[in-house]
């Protein structure tokens, strides 16, 4: 049962719902590229730890995927194109996480 539900999630997420299957083109074929993460919850309680008149449950789940780029195959080799908003939505948290370390560094340094 877990491996169905695994196959289904899998397949619904990931490079082809982004961006479709492979295409061949005169320079050669693309390969597209995609960040994908998912996550599943659950719960439950039996009758004692549960106070009177509540039953216990739960549930849930959820995941994303980034497209990321392709890999376009050419006489040369493969190169990679970045899809260039989801690498500026990537960036923008290491470039501050960034800043912020190298100002403590120079912070530092100057004491």
């Amino acid at each position: 049962m877990v491996e169905n539900i695994a196959d289904k999630v899998t397949s619904s997420l990931g490079a082809k719902v982004n961006y479709g299957e492979k295409v061949m083109l005169e320079q050669g074929e693309t390969m597209p590229v995609s960040l994908i993460w998912f996550g599943f919850g659950g719960g439950s309680a039996d009758g004692d730890s549960v106070p009177p008149g509540d039953s216990g449950s739960g549930g849930g789940g959820g995941g994303a995927s980034v497209p990321l780029g392709v890999y376009v195959g050419s006489t040369l080799g493969a190169r990679f194109v970045p899809n260039v908003i989801a690498l500026m939505v990537v960036s923008i948290p290491l470039v501050y996480c960034g800043g912020k370390a190298l100002s403590a560094v120079i912070r530092a340094l100057k004491k």
